[in-house]
């Protein structure tokens, strides 16, 4: 099975990417996490990347497409892709890729969230800089305030989560990232609405029950 989970920054495509994942024993190719430990190990594309994600823009599209497409290639059992294709271009490209190989996306969910709700749970969101942990001040906090339940690190919050930075981030989702849902429409492609703004659980129970039936379907 090959997915795309698509929505704003804050709805939760991190979370839910996971379950799919273990549920449908598929790979989780999220391009914000490969970009993260591409910038931690100081390779070269992570530094070129950096600029980007720290302001909260769009990593351009040259750089995002064929890290992504290696990693699809890699992911023999399927895979569910997180944070891409973020833009018309991206999704044109990730066409081509997939005609390539004789391919084609099983399904795509997009996740919808009001950027009230976005602003909330980005900002209060603070990260584990070791393993990579996420909590939230409100929400989902740890036993110790500040500190990971996992390996007792600080948590901080990631640059691209301070409130101008988000708002720069849903800005650009908005004037790029939605488009992809047109496109794919536009094609003929059915995409599964998903209302991200419940609770977790009751998010992952809609999906599962939407993915359920397509995965009977092609099989």
């Amino acid at each position: 099975m090959k997915l795309i989970l698509l929505g704003p920054p804050g709805a939760g495509k991190g979370t839910q990417c996971k379950r799919i994942a273990d549920r449908y024993e598929i790979a989780h190719l999220s391009s914000g996490d490969i970009l993260r430990a591409q910038r931690a190990a100081g390779t070269e594309l992570g530094q070129k990347a950096q600029k980007y994600m720290d302001s909260g823009g769009l990593v351009p599209d040259d750089i995002i497409i064929g890290m992504m497409i290696d990693a699809m290639k890699k992911a023999a059992a399927g895979y569910v892709l997180d944070g891409f294709p973020r833009t018309v271009v991206q999704a044109e490209e990730l066409d081509k890729a997939l005609a390539e190989a004789s391919e084609e996306i099983t399904g795509i969910v997009n996740l919808q969230v009001p950027d009230d709700l976005i602003l909330d749970r980005l900002t209060g969101r603070r990260s584990c800089p070791q393993c990579g942990a996420v909590y939230h001040i409100q929400n989902l906090k740890p036993r110790a305030e500040g500190i990971c339940d996992r390996d007792a690190q600080t948590l901080v919050q990631r640059p691209d989560d301070k409130p101008e930075v988000v708002a720069d981030r849903l800005k650009a989702y908005h004037e790029q990232t939605a488009a992809v849902v047109s496109y794919y429409e536009g094609r003929g492609k059915s995409v599964i609405i998903i209302d991200a703004a419940d609770d977790i659980e009751q998010v992952t129970a809609s999906i599962f029950s939407k993915l359920d039936v397509l995965c009977s379907r092609v099989g």
